[in-house]
């Protein structure tokens, strides 16, 4: 039997995503067509599109539905970057974002962007203060809600404070937070100027049950972005081509049960992962908690494992039934240690020894107890073999 343990990569489909996705695709027709069946398809469309917005705080017309975090992420940094103001070239970037955001910004870099990092604490945060002074002149600003490796929840609200106040666009990833922390467009953006503050939150489906390959950026409607496919006026004209009203359907299902079910679902999580990081202690004295200890996702359990290489503790927990991982899954099968670790001023030795242990809705305490069956034999096997 396998135990699975990395919802943070991506969470088992919900039953009821894949009945409104089965559903949905029985519809015929291409939503932008007018006749009848091309109507039947456009209704289901917007009706899901109204659904995403009231689970995420925002208004229909914000939702644009895309293919996941990555194309979101990208279309908000690249199109912010795209329609800023003349003469503004710095972007600002927190040490410790994903990979989907650095990679993009590198990018935008090599094109001509200045980039302004921003150092974040031991524990992964981002600080307030230290972000609100990389601002000034800025041409925007991007960060996460919460980090998607080691768990700290970053002050949203305080972010979208300060760019709002320097007058400076914001995106926000909320890619890992959502269904685990309250996430509400509206709420973040609080009063804003328009083209200024949170204009853009990025998310993906299959972190909350929904498809692979649907995700939504939450657009306001006075963001200046422009568009990267071209071909047609769907979504305000920000994402040309047929949409994808069967995973809109199921993205709306998804959202609005992950949201429903958000606070009792985050007490029964959080005290799973409390004990599987007690009876780790328990069996690896030596372990190491990383993020902050209090203000991290439910589900998620990040840990330093001296003297053992991380991707040699999740082969062994693999072989006991054990599926973890050692950081983003988009950078799986890459021999680099954590950047997100290192950022947080850990040594590149000890960035190479952690594993993530993420608990998602179909976790339960078998599962906890699989881990701790197997990590002190798994973490003895790890240590020994790096000692040769």
């Amino acid at each position: 039997m396998r135990h699975y343990l990395d919802h943070a990569a991506t969470t088992p489909l919900r039953p009821e995503a894949r009945d409104a996705w089965l559903a949905a695709a029985q519809v015929i027709g291409n939503a932008s067509s007018t006749h009848g069946a091309g109507q039947d398809a456009r209704r289901l469309l917007e009706e899901s599109r109204e659904r995403a917005a009231a689970a995420l705080g925002c208004e229909p017309i914000e939702v644009v539905f895309t293919s996941g975090g990555t194309e979101s992420i990208n279309l908000a940094l690249q199109g912010l970057w795209a329609s800023r103001a003349a003469g503004s070239r710095a972007i600002v970037l927190p040490d410790a974002e994903h990979h989907a955001t650095m990679d993009t910004v590198g990018a935008l870099v090599a094109a001509g962007a200045e980039l302004r990092p921003v150092r974040v604490t031991a524990e992964a945060r981002v600080p307030v203060d230290g972000f609100a002074a990389a601002l000034d002149g800025a041409a925007l600003a991007t960060a996460l809600v919460a980090n998607n490796e080691v768990g700290t929840i970053n002050d949203a609200s305080g972010l979208a404070a300060a760019v709002a106040a320097a007058g400076v666009p914001l995106h926000l990833d909320a890619v890992a937070a959502l269904g685990h922390v309250p996430v509400s467009f509206s709420l973040l953006r609080g009063d804003a100027a328009p083209g200024t503050g949170l204009v853009a939150l990025s998310a993906a489906g299959h972190k909350i049950g929904a498809p692979v390959g649907v995700g939504v950026l939450v657009t306001a409607r006075s963001a200046r972005i422009s568009a990267l496919l071209h071909g047609g006026a769907q979504q305000r004209g920000l994402r040309a081509g047929t949409q994808d009203v069967a995973g809109a359907a199921a993205f709306a299902v998804a959202v609005e049960l992950a949201v429903a079910e958000r606070e009792v679902e985050a007490a029964r999580l959080s005290a799973l992962r409390d004990r599987l990081v007690d009876g780790i202690r328990s069996r690896v004295p030596a372990a190491v908690l990383l993020g902050d200890p209090v203000d991290r996702l439910p589900g998620n359990a990040h840990l330093l494992f001296p003297g053992a290489v991380g991707e040699s503790l999740l082969f062994l927990l693999d072989m006991a039934g054990v599926a973890v991982s050692t950081g983003s899954a988009c950078q799986a099968g890459v021999a680099e240690p954590s950047h997100v670790v290192m950022a947080t001023g850990r040594s590149e030795s000890e960035a190479r020894s952690v594993l993530r242990f993420s608990l998602g809705h179909t976790t339960t305490d078998a599962d906890v107890d699989a881990v701790l069956v197997a990590i002190g034999d798994a973490y003895a096997r790890a240590s020994a073999s790096t000692q040769r």
